[in-house]
């Protein structure tokens, strides 16, 4: 038997060998099919981070759209673009490292980075004055921009934000809680792919829940893009980063110079309304607050709610162009 034990062994490694690239493999095509189905479907800029990928349509005051983790600029592309684009002037972007947007592995991942990158985004595509949108993740961006750069920005009008630093977070978010980043891009390229693609339910039960899944996510809605290797890392490195300056901006709230607006749906299963939205009013009154029917995804499953909200903030916010401190009825 022991005279065997070499060649047991040789055969244990090329079998879990082939194991390791039967997942590459699966991941790659993956790949491919998703940027098949979806491809790019606006322009590209250049930005500190790399190439960036946005889309610009409609005439009028601008508004700005983020979007959250692991997501793209499909997210707002289900009817809530061209709702506004009709009265507006709206630039939705892949943040750096989702949808198109490249990001190298050594730029930064903390909020208060992206914002700075979102800010060369505005100067680079010369968008006077915008109304920021951001959703869940992209809610943090907005607030740090607005922090860091307010007169770069007419006010936010945020989509279930991720705005105080999180007392826990949902289960569906564990597969990123990954603090290696070699790790990270070994699951990334192997079992990442393969678990999202055979385990939806997460997606559909936290997400979305308690609302459906719009049949037009998948394509329309960009959600073939999460499952490519690169998104599944960037993701991770976003989710490991988001809490690095949410302590530090929480104290700095009292001094926002812009108005903000806040939309929660009252059943979000992943980010708290009562933590990321009503306490989050109680310590800041300045900030507005509505409660609606609904979940997490509101761009894509309360349209026409999302739609009327970031209307109304935009009218509200219309003649603070030159101020430095909104009046406080903007605000509300």
């Amino acid at each position: 038997m022991i005279e065997f034990l070499p060649n047991i062994i040789a055969l244990l490694v090329a079998l879990y060998a082939l194991m390791i690239l039967g997942y590459v493999g699966y991941s790659w095509r993956q790949k491919r099919r998703s940027e098949k189905l979806v491809p790019p479907r606006g322009a590209f800029t250049t930005i500190s981070t790399g190439r960036l990928h946005y889309l610009d349509c409609g005439t009028g005051p601008a508004i700005l759209m983020i979007h959250g983790l692991g997501g793209n600029l499909g997210h707002f592309d289900c009817g809530l673009i061209d709702d506004l684009a009709r009265d507006f002037r709206v630039v939705a972007i892949d943040r750096p490292g989702s949808g198109y947007s490249e990001r190298p592995s050594d730029a930064p991942a903390n909020v208060r980075a992206q914002a700075r990158q979102v800010a060369e985004v505005i100067e680079k595509l010369e968008i006077d004055n915008p109304l920021v949108v951001g959703h869940s993740l992209g809610g943090a961006i907005g607030l740090a921009l607005a922090l860091e750069k307010p007169e770069l920005v007419r006010g936010l009008a945020l989509l279930a934000p991720l705005s105080l630093p999180p007392k826990d977070t949902a289960p569906v978010l564990d597969d990123y809680r990954i603090g290696s980043d070699l790790y990270r891009r070994i699951l990334a390229w192997t079992t990442a792919v393969p678990h999202m693609v055979r385990h939806p339910e997460p997606v559909r039960e936290e997400i979305f829940g308690p609302d459906d899944i719009p049949p037009e996510f998948a394509v329309q809605g960009g959600g073939l893009l999460a499952l490519r290797p690169g998104a599944f890392y960037n993701a991770s490195r976003d989710f490991q980063a988001s809490e690095e300056d949410l302590a530090g901006m929480t104290r700095d709230y009292s001094r926002l110079a812009v108005p903000v607006r806040v939309l929660f749906g009252k059943d979000d299963r992943l980010l708290n309304p009562e933590h990321h939205g009503e306490l989050l009013v109680r310590r800041y009154p300045q900030i507005g607050l509505k409660l609606i029917e609904g979940g997490h995804m509101l761009p894509l499953t309360r349209t026409e709610d999302s739609g009327a909200f970031i209307r109304n903030a935009y009218e509200a916010m219309k003649d603070r162009k030159f101020i430095s401190r909104a009046s406080p009825e903007v605000y509300r």
